[in-house]
């Protein structure tokens, strides 16, 4: 991997203070219900993303990850005021309004998706790098999912899969502790997650996911092995969230000093604290990018604000009626 340059770390304090703020912005106007439904927030977990992004080739890597989703397109080049309008059901959203929080999807910039089922979109992200290496396109999956997740039986049947083709993907379980409010010790008797690529033979490591310099370099070391034909590789993550898992958690399984010693190691206060002692950016200096931050949140919310509800009938695109279809008689009404 290349070195971590002055330019690397002030994109990567922007980059995960503005998703952190984006997602702040939600929290506020879910509370006003202009955003309904489900809500879950990222805040915690953005070293994983900045990480993963700085060791992936934009121009072909895909990704593909669980409901937690908001932020990902945005690093992956879609345009974060598209993506809040989507949240707001607006027809300027990413897919028009119809997919809400839990289904942000963008083919142009080769993200695959929120999905709402849990673990759903492991034998896709799979599947996806499946027709990547059919058509010989030298490009690697990123399938990342949840420490719940983890525990479904689909990861199994993928993951045997995944090395009997020998397929370029990399696995990544972002382990934030919980799955809704369930500790990961008591989903199994064994608590580090990774372990479960061994029984494939499949390459697995633990890394530290509050430090997106940690998360690029074992991100690197996985998407050059897929890109060179060594197949996959099973990430273990470990972050942290510090809200709860949805907007309708109350949080009564951890305490709120646990929160506070997460906060300490943030991932955005220990890039911030390099950029500083290495003199790459004075206060003021941060205090701008802050500035900017902030006003393209604002420009976020006033596009979704301003933006149209999409018109009833463009529901009816998205599905169609086979007039030929058996056992149904198209005459009664």
């Amino acid at each position: 991997m290349e070195k971590v340059t002055k330019e690397v770390y002030l994109k990567w304090y922007e980059d995960m203070l503005f998703w952190r703020k984006f997602e702040d912005k939600l929290a506020a106007v879910y509370i006003q219900q202009k955003v309904r439904g489900f809500l879950h927030l990222y805040n915690g977990q953005e070293a994983v993303l900045a990480g993963a992004l700085h060791a992936m080739d934009l121009t072909k890597d895909k990704m593909i990850t669980a409901y937690r989703n908001h932020v990902q397109p945005i690093g992956m080049g879609v345009d974060p005021r598209r993506v809040m309008a989507e949240l707001y059901g607006k027809a300027t959203g990413t897919s028009k309004g119809l997919g809400g929080s839990m289904h942000i999807f963008s083919k142009e910039h080769r993200f695959y998706g929120g999905h709402g089922i849990v673990g759903g979109q492991i034998p896709l992200g799979a599947g996806i790098a499946f027709g990547d290496k059919y058509h010989d396109k030298d490009a690697v999956t990123i399938c990342c999912f949840g420490d719940g997740a983890a525990r479904q039986g689909s990861l199994h049947e993928t993951f045997n899969l995944a090395m009997l083709w020998n397929l370029p993907v990399v696995f990544v379980c972002e382990n934030n502790g919980y799955a809704m409010g369930t500790s990961v010790e008591r989903t199994a008797n064994h608590t580090d997650i990774w372990k479960l690529g061994l029984g494939y033979e499949m390459p697995s490591g633990p890394v530290d996911g509050m430090n997106p310099i940690k998360v690029a370099e074992a991100f690197d070391e996985a998407i050059s092995r897929a890109r060179n034909g060594g197949g996959p590789s099973f990430l273990e993550v470990k972050t942290y969230r510090y809200r709860g898992h949805s907007m309708s958690d109350a949080q009564h399984y951890r305490t709120k000093d646990e929160v506070e010693e997460y906060k300490k190691i943030d991932p955005i206060k220990q890039v911030k604290d390099i950029i500083l002692e290495e003199k790459y950016a004075t206060e003021d200096d941060i205090k701008v990018i802050d500035k900017r931050v902030k006003d393209l949140v604002a420009e976020c919310e006033k596009f979704a604000e301003d933006s149209p509800y999409p018109d009833k009938n463009v529901m009816y695109d998205a599905v169609y009626e086979q007039e030929d279809y058996p056992f149904i008689d198209h005459k009664i009404k």
